[in-house]
């Protein structure tokens, strides 16, 4: 799909999901606040939704199969490993009902504590599937050793909790000023158009 064909559906996305009434959309996702998946509400509902951060993709869908959440925001295929695993199975299985589909660029960065530098980092934490997009990186940096977390933003996170020297974590460049890290290097993916499709979810009627 082009990405002209890609925008006019996110248009016309953004239009069906248009609040009526003055009421906000509640939209569950799988991570923490500066997830891919946060910046893929804010592409479709820009800040006319309260986001529901999840621990897991089961608990995405049960937040919308309970009535917490009215969408759930999936991803369900990356342009470099493919399909996500097990996404798609889940959403059937709950009987979701698909109402579009967004693609969201994915472009990931190392983020380290204030005052370290590349040649501190001996481990880095992400999400399984992102430390999968950054194999050319790491393996560049063989001191850096992957560890995986839950989500790229929960990682990020968490070593800015932690705050110490040797850890960093891949996430986007947006998590660098919403939890106080320094950018270390942009753009350590394998491909320069990397992008995530995320499928909208409701439940079915």
């Amino acid at each position: 799909m082009t990405a002209a064909r890609w925008r006019a559906d996110a248009d016309d996305l953004k239009e069906r999901l248009r609040p009526t009434g003055g009421e906000q959309a509640v939209v569950a996702f799988q991570g923490e606040r500066g997830a891919y998946g946060h910046l893929a509400i804010d592409q479709l509902w820009g800040g006319r939704a309260w986001v529901l951060p999840c621990w897991s993709f089961g608990d995405v869908i049960a937040a919308v199969e309970r009535g917490s959440a009215g969408y759930a925001v999936l991803p369900v295929h990356n342009e470099i490993i493919g399909a996500i695993p097990g996404v798609r199975e889940a959403i059937e299985e709950a009987g979701l009902e698909q109402v579009g589909v967004v693609r969201q660029a994915v472009r990931h960065c190392l983020l380290g504590s204030p005052g370290s530098t590349l040649v501190d980092i001996s481990a880095v934490y992400s999400h399984p599937a992102a430390l999968a997009q950054c194999r050319a990186f790491l393996s560049r940096h063989p001191a850096m050793v992957p560890r995986e977390a839950y989500d790229t933003a929960g990682a990020a996170r968490d070593v800015a909790a932690r705050g110490r020297r040797h850890e960093a974590a891949i996430a986007s460049e947006g998590c660098a000023e919403r939890y106080g890290l320094q950018l270390l290097a942009r753009d350590v993916g394998d491909r320069d158009d990397n992008a995530t499709t995320f499928a909208i979810l409701r439940r079915g009627s």
